[in-house]
């Protein structure tokens, strides 16, 4: 059930209180904590890692040094990718020097494809971006792209620039912009899994619209392991099934869901629950699946009547042509994003409750084979297939998450963070984040060997050794979900450009800045529904720190009280400060109704 009262404009800002007063002072001495200082030299040496990084793979205009392509496999969004996790960098307290950077970087990368025109590519003729934008294309790609930029609020809600674009970017898809008419208001549909500024393509892709103009391949390393471009080719023979809806197009609802919380904006909130709406009415009309495909006319299935059907859908097990045997390419699990969003927005259960229920029906298809039990993670005419060992988790972590419920636990499985979290591993802590340095030592490594030119490298090819290494930071000072990196769990798929999932974020007021404030280190060590344990320390000698603690990465859960030692104070407040006392620190533990806001990314001194 939703339980606010929205308002829209200035009006919005003005209902947010700014973070309260509260008068907590830590005044008990800490001795420095190593897992404190692991943390606060993490978030240092980034900064020269991630410099080093741009001086590398970038020039003075913010250009990707490397050879410019269209294309699912090495196009724009690979090109940004390069700096994915500077802007959690930032937003966690890492130096302004990153924010700089990573701005830097996505406003070189617009103009630099923005100029760049395929030859033989008809949907890249006028650029590989228009207005800023993917013209034509997926959002499993779109949203990779758009990692960083759904992300810059966090340190940045004031920049006019980001506000327009973020404005701009939702219009192509509420149907504010008659330019791109990617969605239909009658039907609630996207119209084609290739959407974009120059709205949706309405006929079958060719192998050319996924795959890019004709290059050697020869001269580059291939992260999918083409030999040819024929291959290349080859690898998009069928991906031709593009008209109509898919739930990829689900992740467009990001960018309606920071347009409203940057601005306020209630068309915005509106439109992403109309479409979400109206997915969770075709997972329940279609017997608690998510459907991989609506036609033109909104009916599950489309001409066909398959409902598993589509690219990326239940039943896409394309053929790989280096090996001649087919992969399971089913996508639907990455719109999970959409749903998170949806919880973020009204606090309701039943978004959560369409991956319970697709879950539960998955697990009730499980056979016993070779004397263990398999559940499928396919589905064709043939019925269930492509049976894996275990019972069917898809996202249970994050239903976990958002829900709290001792009900979703089990399914969510283990993980070393959960351990920690209920007592079962205090050492986590301390070998997260020393794990997370030789991360970071790792890829400046790989950086430093890597011999590739830009005439010798392809716009994904330097991705997996940027330096940013930010999951232990979230989860351990946050109490947060990483979602954007490769799966942090077994069960959890990979997601671009997902927005914050976490219990607490910090401010610095004095620099009136995202992030904790110099010298202070945070440690999340207990998560349930209705409370959060926290300790901060202030790693300074000499001088006092005051921290602004917030609920939530948008200020979404309300803090109720506080209780330091004896002392309990009442809060009623989405943040509060605390003062910390040179060398000292405490254990807080605040009582919370989660979800009990409407998001927003205003600062708390904003509001």
């Amino acid at each position: 059930m939703n339980r606010r009262q929205f308002v829209t404009g200035a009006a919005a800002l003005a209902a947010w209180p700014a973070a309260a007063n509260s008068g907590l002072i830590a005044a008990t001495p800490m001795a420095p904590p190593e897992w404190a200082l692991l943390q606060r030299e993490l978030l240092r040496v980034q900064t020269e890692a991630c410099e080093a990084f741009y001086a590398k793979y970038f020039d003075e205009r913010g250009h990707l040094r490397a050879f410019e392509r269209w294309g699912a496999n090495d196009g724009p969004d690979d090109a940004i990718e390069q700096v994915n996790d500077w802007a959690l960098l930032h937003a966690l307290g890492g130096s302004d020097r990153i924010l700089d950077l990573y701005r830097k970087a996505w406003e070189g990368h617009l103009q630099q494809y923005s100029n760049v025109r395929t030859k033989q590519v008809e949907l890249g003729r006028r650029g590989m971006y228009v207005r800023e934008f993917p013209p034509q294309m997926d959002w499993q790609h779109i949203s990779e792209g758009l990692t960083t930029f759904n992300l810059m609020g966090l340190s940045t809600p004031q920049d006019a620039r980001l506000i327009e674009r973020t404005r701009r970017f939702a219009g192509f898809y509420t149907g504010d912009d008659p330019g791109a008419p990617n969605y239909d208001s009658k039907h609630r549909i996207i119209r084609s899994v290739f959407n974009g500024s120059a709205g949706p393509l309405l006929r079958p892709a060719t192998e050319l619209d996924w795959a890019g103009d004709p290059f050697d391949v020869s001269k580059f390393k291939m992260e999918h392991g083409e030999r040819t471009y024929e291959e290349t080719l080859a690898h998009y023979r069928e991906y031709t099934d593009i008209v109509g809806d898919n739930p990829l197009n689900l992740h467009s609802t990001t960018l309606a869901l920071n347009a409203f919380m940057l601005t306020g904006g209630r068309k915005y909130r509106s439109w992403a629950l109309e479409y979400l709406d109206a997915w969770v009415a075709r997972a329940e009309a279609n017997g608690g699946i998510l459907p991989s495909l609506i036609g033109l006319d909104g009916r599950i299935g489309g001409p066909s009547g398959k409902w598993y059907g589509g690219v990326y859908g239940w039943n896409f097990s394309p053929i790989v042509p280096q090996t001649g045997q087919r992969e399971d390419r089913n996508r639907v699990p990455r719109s999970i994003v959409a749903f998170m969003n949806a919880s973020l927005l009204t606090g309701d259960d039943r978004y959560m409750q369409v991956w319970r229920r697709q879950n539960e029906v998955i697990n009730q298809q499980a056979r016993t084979i070779d004397g263990k039990l398999h559940t499928p993670r396919m589905y064709g005419e043939q019925g269930w297939y492509s049976f894996a060992p275990g019972p069917y988790r898809s996202n249970a972590f994050e239903i976990w998450y958002v829900s709290m419920r001792a009900s979703d636990r089990e399914l969510a499985g283990d993980h070393p963070w959960l351990a920690f979290l209920e007592g079962r591993n205090a050492n986590y802590p301390v070998e997260a984040q020393r794990a997370a340095l030789n991360r970071v030592r790792e890829r400046i490594a790989a950086m430093q060997a890597d011999r590739s030119t830009p005439e010798t490298r392809l716009a994904d090819n330097a991705i997996d050794i940027n330096p940013a290494t930010v999951t232990a930071l979230i989860q351990l000072s946050q109490g947060g979900l990483h979602i954007a990196r490769p799966p942090w769990s077994s069960t959890s798929p990979h997601q671009g450009g997902a927005p914050l999932h976490c219990r607490l974020r910090y401010f610095d007021g004095e620099r009136r800045r995202a992030g904790l404030p110099s010298d202070v280190a945070a440690l999340v060590d207990e998560l349930g529904a209705d409370r959060t344990s926290v300790t901060l320390v202030n790693l300074n000698p000499v001088s006092s720190r005051v921290v602004t603690i917030q609920g939530g990465a948008y200020a979404e859960h309300r803090i109720e009280s506080a209780t330091l030692g004896e002392r309990r104070i009442d809060i009623g407040n989405s943040a509060f400060d605390i003062e910390l006392r040179p060398g000292c620190g405490e254990r807080l533990q605040l009582s919370m109704r989660r979800y009990a806001n409407a998001p927003t990314l205003a600062f708390p001194w904003m509001r």
